[in-house]
């Protein structure tokens, strides 16, 4: 069976930073014809789930996306709230094997890229990794039901984000020069999906 690899908010052109032969991905536009052999799903992830079945993917991965995502969606007609992140955080558990990887890259704070658009709804943080890796998982307490092992979080250049399979000599001396410049916006999430292979939870 070949390896499968998941891409959220793919558009045409799905990442696939682990190589995997089977490459799917994930959309809001319906209109996303993948160039490429990607299979490309349309699906709302700030309102709906990932549109695959549990225990569907080997590695998932998240490019500039979850800044996007609602980090609270209020309904004042019938007063009440959801957590549209954590919810996500959920699905992206769901979907992974066990010991399936999530591999995101995101703008985060204190770099003003984190807030410069106006369509960032979500500021990550440096720490905001704890509410969804071991040991705290403080998001349990929103409804967060999964658990990640943190393998890997460190600053990146948006440019040259730090790939999970081959960095390279070039590239760590290239990372040195924009930590050095202060151009390092971006952090990088490398999470393992800790789950049950007994009974796939």
């Amino acid at each position: 069976m070949s390896l499968k690899h998941l891409d959220l908010g793919c558009g045409t052109r799905p990442k696939n930073p682990f190589g995997h032969p089977d490459l799917h991905g994930v959309d809001i536009r319906a209109d996303s014809a993948a160039l490429s052999d990607a299979t490309i799903a349309t699906a709302n992830l700030s309102v709906g789930p990932i549109p695959y079945a549990d225990n569907s993917f080997d590695s998932v991965s998240a490019y500039d996306f979850f800044e996007h995502i609602p980090r609270v969606a209020l309904d004042y007609a019938n007063q009440t709230s959801r957590f549209p992140f954590i919810e996500l955080m959920n699905e992206i558990w769901r979907v992974l094997k066990p010991d399936g990887v999530l591999y995101a890259v995101t703008p985060a704070f204190p770099h003003e890229k984190a807030l410069r658009d106006p369509t960032h709804v979500n500021i990550i943080t440096a720490k905001t990794h704890r509410y969804f890796t071991a040991p705290e998982v403080m998001a349990r307490m929103y409804g967060f039901a999964g658990e990640f092992r943190l393998i890997r979080q460190c600053w990146v250049h948006p440019r040259g984000a730090y790939e999970p399979t081959n960095p390279g000599f070039a590239h760590r001396l290239r990372a040195i020069g924009e930590r050095i410049s202060g151009q390092q916006s971006h952090l990088v999430w490398e999470f393992s999906a800790t789950k049950k292979a007994a009974n796939n939870k």
